[in-house]
Formats: structure tokens, sequence, C-alpha cells
């Protein structure tokens, strides 16, 4: 099978739910289009060099995002100009990720959001599995706490 095809099938298979993560960690819907739509043409251009296209193209996409996010210099939360959510809480949802460290809002959405175990995170994020596992209870402990200030 060529590089393309597995490659285009990657992106039918994983595209969107791809978007969304990098939408829930950057919060920028520019950030997010160019971060995912070039993680795929790198992967292409990097043809048979690339071993696991999945994994790469998802850890490049997050880094891609973090890197423009890092050079903006800024973080945007989701204003009058966002996705329009299907879901009644992700607004709600996304709010609360945007007052998460962005390592511990990468980790968190790449575990629960995107299903990836522990190993998958640490190798996508180039971090150990402890390192994602830190990450994970602190931003378990955050949003538990910060949820139960807002109903309060």
């Amino acid at each position: 099978m060529s590089t393309g095809s597995v490659v285009g099938d990657l992106y039918a298979r994983e595209g969107e739910r791809l978007w969304r993560a990098v939408f829930a960690y950057a919060q920028d819907r520019a950030v997010t289009d160019d971060a995912v739509a070039e993680a795929f043409a790198q992967c292409l251009r990097r043809g048979e060099a690339v071993r696991d296209p999945s994994a790469w193209v998802w850890r490049a996409a997050f880094r891609l995002a973090a890197g423009e996010l890092k050079a903006r210099r800024r973080f945007e939360p989701i204003g009058s100009d966002g996705c329009a959510p299907e879901e009644g809480r992700a607004v709600e949802v996304l709010a609360v990720l945007a007052d998460l460290p962005g390592n511990q809002r990468a980790v968190a959405v790449l575990h629960w959001y995107a299903g990836f175990d522990t190993a998958e995170v640490a190798r996508m994020l180039g971090i150990g599995r402890g390192t994602v596992r830190v990450h994970l209870s602190r931003a378990r402990r955050r949003l538990r706490t910060m949820l139960e200030q807002e109903m309060e």
C-alpha cells in the first residue's frame, strides 16, 4: 500500500477526532486547522520514514499546535468565533480545560477524549509514562476542584 493511501485512510479514520482533540487543547480554530493539516502533510512528505503514521500524526499535530501557541505568547479562550459545539456542556468543559496548564491539558485530551493509553500518550508527546500519570492525576484533581467550585 502506498504512503499516500495509508495517510489518506488515516485521515478518513481519525482526522475529525484528531481535529477535535487538538481544538480542545488549543481552543483556537486557526491553530487547530493549521496543526492538523500540517501534521498530515509532513507525514505524507516523510513517506516510508514514518513507522507508525497514526502515532506520528497525533504527536506532530499536538506539537505543532503547542509551538504555534508558544510563538503567539498567548492563549486565547473560546470566544464568539469559536466552534459551535453540538453538545450542551461542551463549552463548559472546554472552558474548564482552558484553565489547565498546557501539558496537563494535552495529556487529559489525549487520554480521556481520544482514548489513548498512558504509554501511547507518552510516546506521542515525547515524555515518560510516569510523567503522563502525574499530569493526569494533577489534571483530575484540578478539574474536580474547578467543577466543585462552579457548582457552589
